[in-house]
């Protein structure tokens, strides 16, 4: 099935996952889907690796929640919504290689006042689930969760000319 990319989410500095000058971070991208899901692409490097070319799972489990918790901010787009971990569940499916393009989608499954439940899939290159989570979250401004300056912490949307326009699943 195809979908339309409707928007990119912004990166940050130093964050482990979306961090661009992180060195040893996933520096994934984020796009916001037609269908309401989220979908980040990222490419896992040696430093990434558990056991000799596979993804750790650690590493795994870091970019399931972060694409389940930035689902709630396609949701509600300029209200500053975010989702806090409150616990995830992560079951691994098959081996998770290090060696080219992986995709990972996230969606909300049910949302309440003050948090949310979601889950989301990393997917190989054949479209095959590898990894799923399932997660609670808690949702709140940035003002409350940290000291943020979106200056300081170069938080914003970076256009790649290899941004895809659609996904095919």
């Amino acid at each position: 099935m195809r979908h339309l990319i409707i928007a990119k989410q912004p990166n940050s500095k130093m964050c482990l996952v979306c961090g661009l000058k992180n060195p040893f971070g996933l520096q994934a991208a984020f796009y916001e889907l037609d269908n309401r899901e989220l979908l980040a692409i990222f490419r896992p490097r040696p430093e990434h690796q558990g056991y000799p070319g596979r993804l750790h799972g650690g590493i795994a489990t870091a970019i399931l929640d972060e694409t389940i918790g930035r689902a709630v901010m396609h949701h509600h787009a300029g209200e500053a919504v975010w989702g806090v971990t409150i616990e995830i569940t992560t079951r691994f499916k098959q081996a998770v290689p290090i060696d080219g393009e992986l995709r990972v989608i996230g969606r909300l499954i049910e949302e309440g006042r003050r948090g949310f439940t979601g889950s989301g899939e990393i997917l190989l290159a054949d479209g095959s689930v590898a990894v799923t989570g399932q997660g609670r979250y808690m949702k709140l401004s940035l003002n409350r969760i940290a000291d943020f300056d979106e200056k300081v912490q170069e938080w914003r949307v970076v256009a790649d000319p290899a941004d895809p326009t659609f996904l095919d699943i």
